[in-house]
């Protein structure tokens, strides 16, 4: 039976009714997951964790911009208001644009959460006509007005080049308008209209004065440097002419420097707006702020070591100045270590951490007792506990318990005492935490320094520096930050009641200098001298202190005590590595990209990314089964300055030859066909692209070499 027909014929295949299995977030975390039996519920306290820490960074930079968000709403009432009054001099300002100038700074990834809160705060409570635009998508004059046009009438807009294909579409012909302010004038009266139907009629003259009913329309140009000068001044100049039947309002975004405004408009144009400047806050003072509430807080108890800390902070202040990439780096070191570290599941509240212990199983166990920190702590117990904690696993349970209950109480006191300590030394608070949790602080230079210098403030001074740490103690919770805190106030107490104690008579020592001075004056050996000198020296250390100087060492023996007792590295802490991520290698990898590194290691190793047997090489070799881009990288690595184009070409044929498993001996090996010849064109083209290599004008059958060094 012939299956001729059969097999030119043509079959449906109906889909099964199962549908497509989707995975879920969980699933993700899970693959791959270090100590996959607890994974699930690791993913959740993780989970639930970067929510809360989101839901407080959303809270806290909504507070921080609202002083310029509030700024910026009145100025818009304002402008607003400003068009319905009659004299001259509101006359002659309703005859400008009204423009907010808005520095934001060079943090510009953070700048679109901000113009977006302010947007939806414009169309909340001052007008739904609002329009923001970026310099990428307006590199001319009509495809900026296009964008403002569709954004503000929420239909297609036309421009010229365009009306002779949408007359193809009569559909698309009836719902768009012509590109022009013409046409946004006439939906913006319409629009007015609607709004104020059921008012008695009434002709209004050609300004919109007249009428409080008129919301501005407000377009915000988010990156104001990257716009086209040219594009922006002839749209200025158009909209000027409208601002009689248009109540138009314009914000600027700028990165840099107000003066922005004045070298990409001739005055001309500028004097066509009515600009006010508004400042918003630094982004160091913003970063400074989100250290304070996320980080150097007992509230939440994933915590970053320092030198964690400190690449964030270094590609901070080194790469974009991005609070919310600075939060991303958060975020990441969060995801990989409840990713890789098992133990995490103790990383949640206490009473939650308490319990968890309880429910690890043998393996966590095992775990536990490879910590560093426990290995350190086991070493200084007696010979019995040793042997109970390292095989007795319902005792390291119970041990675990009072552990996590230490580490959670050291959370509490350190970061009062660490507050406390920066109040007195003035230093920044992200920076003097570094420094905690690299070493002792009390055994740097700088703490020694800043001690003795408050050994020489006034009275006045060091009673205002101890009273702002009172008031630091007050809210914390901690017995010992308690019992600090009372006793700090008991030396307040005291230093203010030096004013109603009688002054004491000042000791004399006019007896154990002078008595000296005259056996100086009969000796002049030089021994004798010297001896006179020390004891000069020691009398003057003998002399008594005045009750203020007793009182002031007190308080700062007080303070340094406190600073000894509670401001260890969290690594001197047993289980620290449950609550902290120490893998700054990871963040930085991850965060901060070197693409022309990740390119050569994949051409010089392939085996590295493709993960194929056949591509396995000895070290500073590449396979002749490797991709053709990754054989021409390496031939183009042993020529000089110049390579020479057909030279390159035979060598790539040859090492082919030897991949396609030809006889070296037969008179085709190393031929180049037109197939080879192709595939060698692509790869140096894709050489070209990356930028290892281009044209050259010296020889015509040559290329350049761009680079040099590599992995």
């Amino acid at each position: 039976m012939s299956t001729s027909s059969v097999s030119k014929g043509c079959f449906v295949f109906k889909p099964s009714a199962k549908k497509k299995k989707t995975l879920r977030l969980a699933d993700h975390f899970i693959h791959g997951c270090e100590g996959a039996e607890n994974s699930e519920k690791r993913f959740k306290l993780c989970q639930d964790l970067w929510d809360q820490i989101k839901t407080d960074t959303e809270v806290l930079q909504d507070e921080l911009n609202r002083n310029i968000l509030d700024s910026l709403l009145d100025f818009t009432r304002k402008c607003s208001s400003t068009r319905l009054l009659s004299d001259w001099a509101s006359q002659m300002r309703a005859s400008e644009i009204p423009t907010a100038a808005l520095v934001l700074g060079v943090n510009v990834p953070d700048h679109d959460m901000t113009f977006q809160s302010l947007s939806d705060l414009l169309q909340q409570s001052v007008t739904p006509h609002v329009a923001s635009v970026q310099a990428k998508e307006c590199g001319a004059l009509k495809h900026l007005m296009k964008r403002v046009l569709e954004r503000l009438m929420g239909t297609v807009v036309t421009v010229d080049d365009e009306e002779e294909e949408a007359e193809q579409n009569s559909a698309q012909l009836h719902k768009s308008v012509h590109c022009s302010l013409s046409s946004l004038c006439h939906w913006y009266n319409t629009k007015t209209k609607k709004s104020n139907t059921g008012t008695p009629g009434k002709k209004r003259s050609s300004a919109v004065r007249d009428d409080p009913q008129q919301p501005p329309v407000v377009i915000i140009f988010k990156d104001l440097e990257a716009f086209n000068p040219r594009v922006l001044q002839d749209f200025i100049l158009i909209c000027s002419r409208y601002i009689e039947r248009l109540p138009l309002m314009f914000i600027f975004g700028i990165a840099t420097s107000p003066s922005t405004i004045q070298h990409m408009l001739p005055h001309s144009v500028s004097s066509l707006l009515c600009i006010e400047l508004f400042q918003s806050l630094s982004c160091t003072q913003h970063l400074a702020t989100v250290i304070d509430k996320l980080i150097l807080t007992k509230q939440f108890p994933f915590k970053l070591n320092g030198k964690v800390m400190q690449v964030l902070i270094s590609i901070f202040l080194y790469h974009d100045f991005s609070v919310r990439k600075f939060i991303k780096g958060i975020q990441l070191a969060l995801l990989e270590h409840f990713h890789s570290q098992p133990l995490s599941i103790l990383c949640c509240k206490k009473k939650e951490a308490v319990l968890n212990v309880m429910q690890l199983d043998h393996l966590d166990l095992e775990r536990i007792r490879h910590l560093l920190s426990f290995k350190r702590y086991v070493e200084k117990q007696e010979p019995q506990e040793q042997v109970d904690l390292l095989t007795d696993d319902t005792h390291l349970k119970e041990v675990c318990q009072k552990l996590i209950k230490d580490l959670h109480k050291y959370h509490k006191n350190y970061y009062p005492i660490l507050r406390c300590l920066h109040n007195l030394t003035s230093s920044l608070p992200r920076e003097l935490h570094l420094i905690c949790l690299e070493k002792n602080v009390w055994e740097s230079e700088d703490y020694q320094s800043a001690m003795k210098l408050l050994k020489m403030l006034a009275k006045d001074e060091l009673i205002a520096l101890l009273q702002r740490c009172a008031d630091i103690l007050k809210p914390a919770k901690s017995k010992k930050i308690k019992s600090a805190l009372v006793q700090l106030e008991d030396m307040l107490t005291k230093f203010k009641q030096l004013d109603t104690v009688a002054a004491e008579p000042p000791p004399t020592v006019e007896h154990s200098i002078t008595s000296p001075l005259k056996n100086l004056q009969k000796k002049t050996d030089l021994a004798q001298l010297q001896k006179t000198l020390l004891e000069m020296n020691e009398s003057r250390r003998s002399k008594k202190l005045s009750p203020f100087e007793v009182l002031r060492n007190e308080a700062l023996e007080f303070i340094d005590s406190l600073v000894k007792s509670h401001l260890s590295p969290p690594e001197s802490q047993i289980l620290n590595e449950v609550c902290y991520y120490t893998s700054s290698a990871t963040v930085r990898r991850h965060l901060n990209a070197t693409p022309r590194t990740s390119i050569q290691a994949a051409l010089n190793s392939p085996f590295y990314y493709l993960q194929n047997d056949r591509l396995k090489a000895e070290d500073g070799t590449v396979s002749n089964a490797a991709p053709d881009i990754c054989i021409v990288y390496k031939l183009h690595l042993e020529c000089g300055r110049l390579i020479n184009l057909y030279d390159w070409l035979e060598a790539y044929a040859t090492v082919v030859s030897a991949a396609e498993g030809n006889d070296p001996d037969s008179p085709d090996f190393g031929k180049v066909d037109e197939v080879k010849h192709a595939r060698f064109i692509r790869a140096v083209s894709e050489l070209e692209f990356l930028g290892f290599i281009k044209s050259t004008k010296q020889k015509t059958d040559h290329v350049a070499r761009l680079t040099w060094g590599g992995c």
